[in-house]
């Protein structure tokens, strides 16, 4: 019946989501961070942005304009994905040292800082990592297209089932990290801030200098 079907593609859909989710990236770290500034919201907000590269993705999937994406493409996307990784672990390090005073840690020293938007954030964690790149162009193109033959609501069916999976852990995460937040001391939240820099900026690093191994994936 249509309706298995449709539920089979929203059960493979959230299970490859989770699978990806669960696995750790520069978007667990920066919604960790963000979640300690500002609440549970931010994790679900994060996933937002994600869903909006996600969202434009699919669609060219379902165009075939993915097919027509090169090597030098990809090598691009590595090279300033990870300097972007880079300069946001950087701002991370920079937050961490101002936590080592109450009044830096109550409010952002700019409204307009990079950091302070967590939809922008999710976008920007998602476009600059090379591996979201690799999955989408390869497995997950493969898997949206097989669901896509047997017709379009089933290739909503598995994104929904996908998204859910993404929305579901990130808001357990951040949901986590700020009901802790009033447990946590000022040196350990410094702490935590400094790990998850340190991490951003080691993904950053490893993305700009190992993309040519990473290419032979494709």
């Amino acid at each position: 019946m249509p309706t298995v079907e449709i539920l089979k593609a929203l059960l493979l859909g959230f299970s490859v989501g989770l699978t990806g989710a669960l696995v750790p990236g520069p978007m667990l770290f920066a919604t960790i961070e963000l979640s300690l500034k500002k609440g549970w919201l931010a994790g679900p907000q994060v996933v937002f942005g994600h869903i909006i590269v996600e969202v434009a993705l699919y669609i060219l999937i379902l165009l075939g304009a993915a097919s027509l994406v090169g090597s030098g493409v990809i090598s691009a996307i590595f090279l300033i994905g990870g300097l972007s990784l880079l300069v946001f672990g950087l701002f991370t390090l920079k937050d961490a040292r101002a936590a080592a005073s109450s009044s830096s840690t109550s409010q952002d020293s700019s409204g307009l800082r990079l950091t302070s938007n967590p939809v922008l954030i999710g976008l920007v964690t998602s476009v600059s990592n090379p591996y979201f790149w690799i999955w989408w162009l390869t497995a997950g193109g493969a898997l949206v297209l097989k669901e896509y033959e047997l017709g379009i609501i089933f290739a909503m069916a598995y994104m929904l089932g996908h998204w859910t999976a993404d929305l579901s852990w990130f808001t357990v995460i951040s949901g986590s990290f700020s009901r802790g937040k009033a447990l946590l001391s000022q040196k350990t939240h410094r702490y935590i801030l400094y790990t998850c820099g340190i991490f951003l900026v080691i993904f950053g690093f490893y993305f700009m200098l190992n993309y040519n191994n990473s290419m032979q994936m494709l």
